[in-house]
């Protein structure tokens, strides 16, 4: 289990992420290709990209195995989250930053040899490291990178909502399906027993395409207090198979459903927002709804006394195509 203690400071200081985290979401997509969990999201996507994954991935597999401790520094905290600082921020990590995850990983299994021109100081071991990095992210992720910032930019969307409805303590009780908020702790569910201690410096909620599971945080306490977590998925948001279905569905829409599913696409709305964006009835704007989301254009969750709707990758890629 996971303890986070706030102070009436920290409450007033949780920030939400502006978009997906280039490098955790690196780390996390290691993880899945590895330990093969999450089949019906991530199963195709692993097999595209299998065959496309750089030997110098190795490098970062060594310092982030599958399960257990993967060294803090391979994340590093940054202004925005961008590919291009976060590698010059790897590139910059201090000696003894290397020094304490690298002792960290030791305990739990032997170091290859390359990383002691890490513990030596030397610029190139993370230069290597860096090279790694952008290697595994051209050929993995940047192809998918419009799919997980969708999906990421829709859970962000739904934490700023809950904190506006009600308030920092109404997000933190809906974080997760195993967030359990008794002030001033947040428990949640986590593969040993941590506690961290926020001592008035906020938190940083970071959603995550490709944490699946449970929430991560660092394993360093003194770096600033970071929750990464997992979103809600949905199969298929693959590009090539959001392509396949689309052109197959795209007929299907008829005119009417096409401007709902537009509407939609224009920011998520409520069902009377909705009404309002198309012209029509409550009851219309409901039953159209109903049909996007059982054919996976649209994702409903409920939001208080109301339904909030949001298009999903396929939605976005029938609308792009030209339906309205």
């Amino acid at each position: 289990m996971l303890r986070i203690f706030f102070t009436p400071e920290d409450l007033t200081r949780i920030r939400i992420i502006t978009g997906p985290h280039p490098l955790w979401e690196l780390l996390l997509s290691l993880n899945r290709i590895r330990r093969g969990d999450g089949a019906e999201v991530f199963g195709e996507w692993r097999r595209r990209i299998r065959p496309q994954v750089p030997a110098s991935t190795r490098l970062l597999s060594d310092l982030a195995p599958p399960s257990g401790y993967a060294v803090d520094f391979l994340t590093p905290v940054t202004p925005t989250p961008s590919l291009a600082q976060g590698l010059a921020a790897l590139r910059r990590t201090p000696r003894q930053r290397i020094d304490t995850d690298l002792s960290h990983l030791a305990a739990e299994r032997p170091l290859p040899d390359w990383t002691r021109a890490l513990s030596a100081g030397d610029p190139a071991g993370l230069d290597q490291l860096a090279v790694a990095a952008n290697q595994y992210f051209a050929a993995c992720l940047a192809p998918y990178w419009q799919q997980v910032h969708a999906h990421v930019d829709h859970e962000r969307a739904r934490l700023v909502r809950l904190i506006a409805d009600g308030g920092y303590e109404r997000v933190l009780r809906e974080l997760h399906p195993s967030a359990r908020w008794r002030p001033p702790v947040l428990d949640l569910d986590y593969p040993v027993d941590r506690e961290l201690h926020l001592a008035g410096r906020g938190l940083l909620l970071v959603p995550s395409f490709f944490c699946f599971g449970m929430p991560i945080t660092f394993r360093d306490s003194s770096l600033p207090p970071t929750l990464v977590l997992p979103i809600d998925h949905e199969s298929g948001w693959v590009a090539g198979e959001v392509a396949d279905t689309a052109r197959a569905l795209v007929a299907l829409l008829g005119r009417t459903r096409a401007r709902v599913l537009a509407a939609i696409g224009d920011g998520g709305c409520t069902t009377s927002e909705l009404a309002r964006r198309v012209g029509t009835s409550l009851a219309t704007a409901s039953q159209h709804a109903s049909v996007l989301r059982q054919a996976r254009l649209i994702n409903s969750k409920q939001h208080g006394q109301a339904v909030l709707h949001s298009i999903t990758t396929l939605g976005r890629a029938l609308v792009e195509s030209g339906t309205g």
